[in-house]
């Protein structure tokens, strides 16, 4: 479903428009959640760098994109170590951003943060195994 709203949404409005950025990272999300994270980080790759263009890198949806596209690489049990690297990287910048736009307290970037604990600790746990 996510999936064929994404696709009504580029025929109709384009790639550069909030709905279909928004539709985007719902797809994207659901992948995530369904272990489907080759074809989400797919998705995000391409996605993210028009939500960075069209919305800018503090937009709610810039960084929602961005924490979904870190979960599906930590998350990943195919993951390397740079995929683990770039995930830790990508949160603690989204973290930032998140705490400077919308302010420490805010949900976004509490679950920003959760989750950058969470892919450190996945970091330091295959860093102490290699």
């Amino acid at each position: 479903m996510f999936r064929d709203v994404y696709s009504g949404r580029l025929k109709l409005q384009g790639e550069e428009s909030h709905e279909a950025l928004h539709a985007a990272t719902n797809y994207a999300s659901s992948l995530a959640e369904l272990k489907r994270f080759e074809e989400a980080k797919k998705l995000l790759r391409k996605a993210l760098p028009v939500a960075r263009r069209v919305l800018g890198e503090g937009h709610e949806l810039t960084l929602r994109m961005r924490w979904c596209y870190a979960v599906s690489l930590y998350e990943d049990p195919d993951a390397r170590l740079d995929d683990l690297r770039e995930a830790a990287t990508t949160l603690e910048d989204a973290a930032r951003i998140a705490r400077r736009v919308m302010g420490g307290a805010h949900p976004l970037a509490d679950g920003i943060e959760i989750h950058l604990r969470l892919s450190r600790a996945a970091l330091d746990a295959r860093e102490k195994s290699a």
